[in-house]
């Protein structure tokens, strides 16, 4: 750590190594140029003490110990056969270069990588093949291509004012997204609704993943 307070892990290739980043105090900045092939990280920060830039990680684990709360900077990095455990909200994976001209957001790629033992909330996904990833199951649920479904998603009535506040501002989406999940309880909480009667409507779509 340097007199800023920086952790910093750049310009170099790291295997099979465990990288715990839990101080509160320290700034940690993965990148650029920067390769992890089957570490693990342990990942205790919020969302401002965390960068990503530039960085490759392989067959890794992230074990997110605190919540990782509206953080798009996933897709500034190259995920490969990733493992995710922990609650993640309000973040973005994948390809997604029109989020910015900085070549950091040219180079991002999600593939192959499990969410099974994530906690995702109002998490997207962007320009990837989604039948290489493995999405939470309920009580999380996902949109599969939200954009291109979102006239079908409409169809029916949705409970509480889902339909309004999520269902018809889909199409608005970045045309990358390709998938969105959501958490039902904290979600049904925001909608006015219970996580029962939003799985009564999403088990009408072959477009949902629960």
């Amino acid at each position: 750590m340097d007199w800023l307070g920086n952790v910093v892990f750049e310009e170099r290739e790291l295997e099979n190594e465990r990288l715990e980043l839990t101080d509160k105090e320290a700034n940690y900045i993965l990148g650029p140029n920067l390769t992890l092939k089957n570490c693990t990280l342990v990942l205790k920060v919020s969302a401002r003490r965390l960068s990503l830039k530039r960085a490759r990680f392989i067959n890794c684990t992230f074990e997110v110990k605190q919540e990782l709360k509206n953080y798009p900077y996933w897709i500034t990095t190259s995920l490969k056969g990733c493992r995710f455990k922990g609650r993640l909200s309000g973040c973005d994976f994948g390809h997604w270069p029109e989020y910015g001209k900085e070549l950091e957001y040219q180079l991002g790629s999600i593939e192959d990588c499990d969410f099974s033992e994530a906690r995702l909330d109002g998490c997207r996904f962007h320009g990837c093949d989604t039948r290489t990833l493995r999405f939470p199951r309920w009580p999380c649920f996902t949109f599969l291509d939200p954009v291109g479904n979102s006239r079908e998603l409409s169809t029916v009535q949705w409970p509480g004012n889902i339909g309004p506040v999520v269902i018809e501002d889909l199409a608005s989406y970045p045309p990358s997204t390709t998938a969105l999940t959501w958490f039902a309880p904290d979600f049904a909480k925001r909608s006015g609704t219970t996580p029962e009667e939003i799985k009564s409507v999403i088990e009408q779509f072959d477009c949902i993943v629960y």
